[in-house]
């Protein structure tokens, strides 16, 4: 899986795209929401931010991952949700205002705290000996110009032609989705004598960090007493990761394409994952209105 054309320009071209068709669905209201739902917003900040990577942590501790597949199950812990997770929100009844909401918010939130806790880990897991280093500075302001400065873009576009961001925004949405399949069936083609190992060095921990995510934000909310809606926003928030994101801080801004494995197991997980976790959430709205 060696950086190439996929990691040096197609990723970032389309992260760049991809944020853009989500600025599309951005409108200031979205982030005044936090003010009008700051318990739900508060729940949501702290699973995505702080307990999904302390999570991905204790996973990488003890499974004893090798130290590149730890850093990268850690990068794709620090990833923001996106497209797929307000997919999967809309499709399982879920606060879709909220989800979105959420998303704009860690979105912004990011390209600061990926770099700094990316470093941490890199440090804590490979040593000062590593050949690989992430320049924190340069590598917020690479994810600013490439996650912020699109969906600023998109958001003006939305402000001054609302039906033309409105055929754009639904275009995007589907793109985002897609282009993720894309590019991890590429990868795995690319790599189809390796896949096995792939999957033998990261697919269990990050089938355990994403079920783990999805029902701890699930129950997390719940126990919060927030409403069954806010609760599914929250779990799919928390458990439903930017893939795309973290393929192009490991592979581009690191330049490792071990510390990809991760990701690509992980955005393979998710999206069956995730459907049994509607599949799941809906059983326990049943249950609870009988």
């Amino acid at each position: 899986m060696t950086p190439d054309l996929l990691t040096k320009v197609i990723l970032p071209a389309a992260l760049f795209l991809i944020m853009f068709g989500m600025g599309l669905s951005l409108k200031l209201a979205d982030f005044q929401n936090v003010a009008k739902s700051p318990k739900a917003i508060s729940i949501g900040l702290i699973g995505q931010l702080l307990l999904l990577p302390l999570l991905a942590f204790m996973i990488a501790i003890v499974l004893q991952l090798p130290p590149e597949i730890a850093v990268g199950l850690m990068i794709i812990a620090l990833a923001p949700g996106g497209a797929t997770s307000n997919m999967f929100t809309y499709l399982s009844k879920g606060d879709v205002s909220l989800s979105i909401s959420l998303t704009a918010v860690v979105s912004v939130i990011t390209p600061f705290t990926i770099p700094i806790i990316a470093a941490f880990s890199m440090a804590f897991f490979m040593g000062d000996s590593s050949a690989f280093n992430i320049p924190v500075i340069k590598t917020i302001i690479q994810l600013l110009a490439i996650t912020l400065v699109p969906v600023a873009l998109g958001m003006f576009v939305l402000t001054r032609w609302p039906n033309f961001a409105a055929r754009l925004e639904a275009f995007f949405k589907w793109f985002s989705i897609i282009f993720l399949i894309l590019i991890i069936v590429l990868i795995v083609l690319k790599n189809k004598d390796s896949v096995l190992h792939f999957f033998a060095q990261a697919g269990l921990a990050t089938l355990i960090l994403n079920i783990s995510a999805l029902i701890i934000g699930y129950i997390m909310a719940k126990k919060a007493q927030l409403s069954h809606a806010q609760s599914v926003s929250i779990g799919f928030e928390v458990g439903i990761q930017n893939g795309t994101l973290a393929l192009l801080v490991a592979g581009t801004l690191i330049g490792n394409e071990v510390m990809m494995i991760p990701a690509v197991t992980y955005s393979l997980i998710m999206f069956f994952s995730g459907a049994a976790f509607g599949i799941w959430i809906k059983k326990q709205r049943n249950i609870s209105v009988k």
